[in-house]
């Protein structure tokens, strides 16, 4: 089982697929060290994000409890902060971490919404790759403004020898956000193609996946059923800074409260089962990396065969199938 934790609704960014900055939290109403103690031993792996986290003072107390709960502690982070980052990673080197640009720094910036952000962001990449962290990545999410800046990006990422994380711009609560599309379709797609045969391309089979991954965000972007079904709320859970358990971070539906129950009276109480219930009935088809994730370790020969497939139609030049 992962989680994603969402420690704050403030952010000091203004992304154009994220209205979370309009709806900040306020510090006392966010979840403390003592809510998160709460939460199991033994998770899989445990994403903490934001709005921007670091915009919280206890950041390094929250680090340090969730990584006594799992082995893989993954911040995701607009990278403004770089001291406040970087004094993290010393301190857990074991850690990973992913900033999100938006573009090159014209587009990035207007992207992101924060003036001089792609270089605060690259600052934070250059510094943490100075301490030798070992899992350091670009993330990138597609939206009708920067999709023609999703291969600079990769290039930028293959360029610096750090990893790239995708995804598409989606409507939920969590982003509170509900009008995010991609007009051009067809770009999008041409794009999402390229990238997908530089992952097929990659000697590393962690590329491969993620080239897997990427086929997906097509049919996404087509409106298409998703390529494996959904597991929210079983292999995952989305903790908000409210206290709320939700299976992901776009259903808004709760499966109790930290703040006021123990995490295993949540877990495995009714409401849970109603929204489990839920979930293998969501028509929404998203195809985020939270839920994906775990979704193609659980079928791992589904993308596995895609892959073989597409790898074997590369070698003898012929196009990649994304039917």
């Amino acid at each position: 089982m992962e989680a994603a934790i969402i420690v704050t609704y403030r952010c000091n960014a203004r992304c154009h697929m994220c209205n979370t900055w309009k709806y900040p939290t306020k510090p006392e109403e966010e979840i403390t060290v003592e809510h998160m103690e709460k939460l199991p031993n033994g998770l899989g792996a445990i994403n903490i994000t934001g709005g921007e986290l670091f915009l919280r003072k206890d950041i390094e107390d929250i680090v340090g409890v969730l990584s006594r709960k799992t082995k893989r502690i993954e911040i995701s982070t607009n990278g403004y902060f770089t001291d406040r980052i970087v004094n993290i990673a010393r301190k857990y080197r074991n850690i990973t971490i992913r900033v999100s640009l938006g573009g090159l720094p014209k587009i990035g910036d207007e992207v992101i919404g924060i003036k001089d952000g792609f270089d605060h962001g690259l600052r934070t990449i250059l510094e943490l790759k100075e301490l030798k962290i070992k899992d350091i990545g670009i993330a990138i999410t597609i939206s009708e403004e920067n999709v023609k800046s999703l291969m600079d990006i990769y290039y930028l990422a293959k360029a610096m020898g750090v990893e790239l994380a995708t995804a598409v711009a989606h409507n939920s609560f969590y982003f509170h956000k509900f009008d995010n599309k991609i007009n051009d379709k067809d770009l999008a797609i041409e794009e999402l193609k390229k990238l997908i045969k530089e992952f097929l391309k990659s000697r590393k089979i962690k590329d491969w996946f993620r080239a897997y991954f990427n086929y997906g965000l097509i049919k996404f972007i087509n409106g298409e059923r998703r390529l494996l079904s959904c597991n929210a709320g079983t292999d995952l859970f989305f903790l908000g800074p409210y206290g709320d358990i939700y299976p992901c971070n776009v259903m808004k539906e709760s499966m109790g409260n930290i703040k006021e129950k123990s995490f295993d009276e949540i877990w495995d109480g009714e409401r849970a089962r109603e929204v489990r219930k839920k979930v293998k009935n969501c028509p929404l088809n998203c195809w985020m990396v939270g839920t994906a994730g775990p979704a193609m370790k659980h079928h791992i020969w589904k993308p596995t065969s895609w892959i073989l497939r597409n790898k074997f139609r590369l070698l003898f030049a012929r196009d990649i199938v994304c039917d």
